[in-house]
């Protein structure tokens, strides 16, 4: 099967016009239409990357004052 991409755009009555296609005149052909994907966002997907992480006494216990000891 020959494959060919072909970009256009919709008129404003809705009519898609192809021209200048590789195929004879009365060929059948299967037409599959695809709108282009949307723009990536311009924020970043992995904001926090690259940034520099500090540690602040990490062998500490962490809210060691909301522990009940059993006794």
């Amino acid at each position: 099967m020959q494959a060919h991409r072909a970009e256009a755009t919709v008129s404003e009555d809705g009519v898609l016009t192809l021209r200048d296609i590789p195929f004879r005149r009365g060929e059948s052909v299967e037409v599959i239409v695809l709108p282009f994907p949307a723009p990536a966002a311009s924020g970043s997907r992995y904001p926090l990357r690259g940034t520099p992480v500090t540690l602040i006494s990490p062998t500490e216990p962490v809210a060691d004052a909301d522990w009940e000891a059993v006794g």
